[in-house]
């Protein structure tokens, strides 16, 4: 699902929120005060940031719980649907609309800010596979969208570090996604979207059920969905680039820095690009053809993916006390976008100008291939064919002769992905300007070209002659061997002590494994590329007490050792987890926690090998200020595609050690309302990260201009990484070279802030039943320190910061009959626009749906998101005008479902 803003005045938006509720977001405090109020015999469960079952969610850290039925009444599609909502999910992540990245076909969360991954995802309490790429080409992470939505009891999100649980990873929180283990008949489900400004449609079919045959329970389910790839084009804000159109045919003197002249090429060209090809002239440096709808014509703000989910679960009672269990999912994804057309810039893989014999000068050419020339926009798309399989066979029941109950399992997931690329032949030069006739004395190739082959149209069949497609395989795998028991240990006044211990045993791996003929010179590249990979174990031991102290008090305390070995070195972690639940009154809950967590290093980080590459697009900030051009007009803004990268691992990163502490107040006087108040706070020392291109290059200006001390541990590390050509070059004067990046181990990272829930029912009038639900998160404090004397750097006001410094949901359902309504709006803080000169206003995105349940069988549903089909404008940053990954430019989306129930 995608949500698109809503401007609403500060006043309307408050008064939203105070009546509405994200009524997906099921507070664990609600569920602890029902389960509080059921039978004593309530059965215990085990909930996610403890191992010890329980008959609630309640406990000291909060829970946040996501039924199946929240995910239906909503219209999520899958897991990332759901979660992205989340308030808690304040952190910017690039998404399916951010173009050219690396992770396009995959879906990921990033909790308080913390990044994607440093939140621990789980499947039925078990690690999966990360996604085979690493995220910018950095972080490793989960992919959230293979989950098929059919067969999910519930989604569970631990706000707060659970190292002491679960070990590495688990610094941010911890989302467990529970699925089904029973289930009666069959049903189907069909779900069409279409949106009403046109393009990126979606459908989906559902087929789940299950059976219990004597001392057999199964699950199963089935999920084809498909989504259709959106263009720029198909949004009219977006379809015709705005400032300087894209140069896509010229001559280029380099000595003088004029364009030659082109004749009446450019009239000539001119039904190319959609009609919008025109002579522009650039000054006193001449004129070149360009077309303001280069840039749109090829970029995808929303990847095509189509998709198949299968899962099945069996559980076999073996005996009174003993189960043995086994589940396995299946995924195929094939996602593909389009995010840059064909382009040539002659002998790009070295100086990017010649030596024309003709003129004797030198010149640099340029030729932009239209879709109009070879078949179509489409033959020139990015896809990418993604499998993943996890699998898990295990036991569970008592302990023979004793009152422990014991779970052993082993655990294996894999995720497989293909990227195809299309790109130039090592033929093009060539092409364009005929045979090589040899190189001048500082090595600039010669040629004798005709002036006509740059200027004529292609056929198909040239175009294939000069274009073809690399082929990459990607892979990772994990796998675990678990023990655990829990049981009572020794009865105090107040009640018992309960245990639970666990011991676990894995190994994971990954590989990228590129084209091998890029190397070879069979494509129009210099850049080389490693196959890359490796591996690691990890073993741990931990142990986890709830005491009851006295009848209103009790605590809970665990331990944990993990140990990692990797890259021929060993690293081990003891983590510890305290909690105090307090009493006062029966209604009311004091909470309070404090935990260490770490994170072993991302196995990108350690073993990526020497890469190059280029960026989807650069800005050169610095460029822009000496030009004194803002950066919404500036020549150097967003230049696409970006300045070229060196990147490379480090073997010898350490651990991150972090911190988390919590402190809550939850007042449930009736079953009809509760509310909770939550102070959290995470500190994360020796953060391993990836230094950010985009911030090198904001801190290279600030630097260079005196903003910044250029004696600063930071000033003199970035100006070493930024390689510039220099003033004097014949060719690019100043422009950037290269960027160098390696990951870190930052000094610091800190964030803080507040949770607060409240729901209230009214159930039993004459108009139905309503019920009221609102979450809000807000981020207090939000501090970074790149190297040990740095300025601590105060994130949560920069104006470079992309993540939500608050975010408030909210929902109103209405039951009537055989009808319930759900009106429902998320309001997200102000984030800094494009050019990070001020701030764009706050946004509240409005969504409502109504389910009519005809009978036991039948269910019919209409969903509407974005309900006032209103897109949030960001012009200050240049095309695409609306701030990409924090928005879509899809607009308002209609869905209908059908779900009808065999048996």
């Amino acid at each position: 699902m995608t949500l698109i803003p809503v401007r609403l005045k500060p006043l309307h938006a408050c008064l939203l929120a105070a009546l509405c509720s994200t009524s997906w977001q099921a507070s664990a405090q609600t569920q602890a005060l029902v389960a509080g109020q059921a039978d004593a015999a309530t059965t215990a469960v085990t909930i996610t940031g403890s191992r010890i079952p329980r008959a609630s969610v309640e406990g000291p850290s909060p829970v946040t719980v996501i039924s199946a039925e929240d995910i239906t009444r909503q219209g999520y599609k899958n897991v990332f649907d759901a979660l992205n909502s989340l308030t808690q999910n304040s952190g910017f992540v690039q998404g399916a609309d951010f173009g050219n990245t690396f992770t396009p076909s995959a879906n990921a969360i990033s909790l308080r800010g913390l990044g994607p991954n440093h939140t621990l995802v789980l499947l039925n309490g078990r690690r999966l596979a990360d996604f085979p790429i690493a995220y910018e080409g950095t972080v490793n992470f989960t992919n959230l969208a293979n989950i098929p939505a059919a067969v999910i009891e519930r989604i569970e999100v631990l706000n707060g570090g659970a190292s002491a649980i679960y070990g590495s990873d688990a610094i941010a929180g911890v989302v467990n996604v529970v699925l089904k283990k029973r289930a009666d008949g069959i049903e189907v489900n069909a779900k069409a979207g279409a949106t009403s400004r046109g393009g990126g449609g979606d459908r989906r079919v559902q087929l789940a059920g299950g059976a219990q045959r004597g001392q057999l329970d199964t699950v199963f389910a089935i999920e084809l969905s498909e989504r259709d790839p959106l263009s720029s084009l198909e949004r009219d804000f977006m379809a015709r680039r705005g400032g300087t159109p894209t140069n896509i045919l010229s001559r280029r003197d380099i000595k003088s820095n004029k364009y030659l002249d082109l004749g009446n090429t450019c009239a000539s060209l001119s039904d190319l690009f959609g009609g919008s090809t025109i002579s522009y002239t650039a000054g006193k440096r001449g004129s070149y053809c360009a077309s303001p709808a280069a840039a749109p014509t090829h970029w995808t703000v929303q990847t095509g993916n189509r998709s198949a989910n299968a899962y099945g679960s069996a559980n076999y009672a073996a005996g009174d006390d003993h189960t043995l269990f086994a589940d396995f999912l299946l995924s195929r994804n094939d996602s593909w976008n389009n995010t840059r057309g064909p382009n040539w810039t002659s002998a790009s893989t070295g100086s990017s100008y010649f030596y024309n014999r003709n003129r004797g000068a030198y010149e640099a050419w340029t030729r932009f291939i239209a879709p109009e020339e070879y078949g179509g926009v489409d033959r020139y798309n990015r896809t990418w064919d993604d499998d993943a399989v996890a699998v898990t066979l295990g036991a569970r029941g008592r302990l023979p002769g004793t009152r422990w109950d014991y779970e052993a399992a082993y655990s294996a997931s894999l995720y497989r992905s293909s990227n195809h690329v299309p790109r130039a032949l090592a033929n093009i030069d060539s092409f364009f300007l005929g045979p090589k006739l040899g190189a001048d004395s500082a090595g600039i190739p010669i040629y004798a070209p005709d002036p006509a082959r740059l200027t004529s149209r292609l056929t198909p069949a040239e175009f294939d002659s000069i274009t073809g497609q690399s082929d990459s395989r990607d892979a990772s795998w994990t796998n675990t061997l678990s023990f655990a028991v829990n049981g009572e240990w020794l009865q105090l006044p107040a009640g018992p002590i309960k245990l639970a211990a666990i011991a676990e045993a894995g190994r994971q791996g990954y590989t990228n494994k590129p084209d091998a003929r890029i190397n070879q010179g069979y494509f129009n590249t210099n850049v080389p590329t490693v196959d890359t990979g490796g591996t690691r174990s990890r073993a741990a031991v931990g142990v986890e007490a709830n005491i009851p102290l006295i009848k209103e008090v009790a605590a809970t305390v665990a331990g944990r050792y993990d140990r990692y070995e990797f890259a021929g070195r060993s690293d081990g972690r003891f983590t510890y987890n305290g909690g105090l639940e307090w009493r006062p009154a029966p209604a009311l809950l004091v909470r309070a926690t404090h935990a260490t967590s770490f994170r072993a290093p991302d196995m990108n980080y350690i073993y990526k090998a020497r890469g190059t590459g280029y960026y989807s697009s650069t800005t050169d900030y610095y460029r822009c200020a000496l030009a004194g051009q803002a950066i919404d007009q500036c020549d150097y803004a967003n230049v696409s595609p970006g300045a070229d990268y060196v990147q490379i691992g480090s073997r010898d990163l350490k651990s991150e050690k972090g911190k988390s502490s919590g402190l809550g107040l939850v007042w449930s006087p009736s079953a009809a309302f509760d509310t909770s108040l939550d102070y959290w706070r995470f500190k994360i020392d020796g953060l391993v990260t990836n230094l950010s291109a985009d911030q090198l290059l904001r801190d290279e200006a600030k630097c260079r201009l005196g903003q910044s001390d250029i004696t600063s541990p930071t000033c003199v590390d970035t100006l070493a990484r930024i390689q510039r050509y220099p003033l004097t070059a014949l060719n690019k004067p100043g422009e950037i070279k290269e960027i160098r990046v390696n990951p870190i181990n930052a000094a610091s990272q800190e964030t803080s802030g507040m949770d607060a829930t409240v729901r209230y029912a009214l159930r039993g009038t004459g108009w139905g039943d309503f019920t009221l639900r609102a979450n809000y998160s807000k981020t207090l404090v939000q501090r970074y320190q790149q190297f040990n004397g740095d300025p601590v750097e105060d994130r949560l006001h920069a104006l470079d910061s992309t993540d939500w410094p608050d975010k408030l949901g909210a929902s109103l359902a209405w039951t009537a009959g055989r009808w319930t309504n759900t009106l429902s709006a998320t309001r997200y803080g102000k984030i800094p626009n494009s050019a990070g000169t001020a701030y764009l206003s706050p946004t509240t995105l409005a969504n409502w749906s109504a389910v009519y349940r005809y009978n036991e069988r039948l269910t019919l549903s209409a969903i509407v998101n974005n309900v006032f089909n209103k897109i949030k404008r960001d012009d200050t940053g240049g095309w695409p005008y609306y701030p990409v990954g924090n928005y879509s430019p899809v607009g308002r989306i209609g869905w209908v479902e059908v779900n009808y129930r065999f048996n």
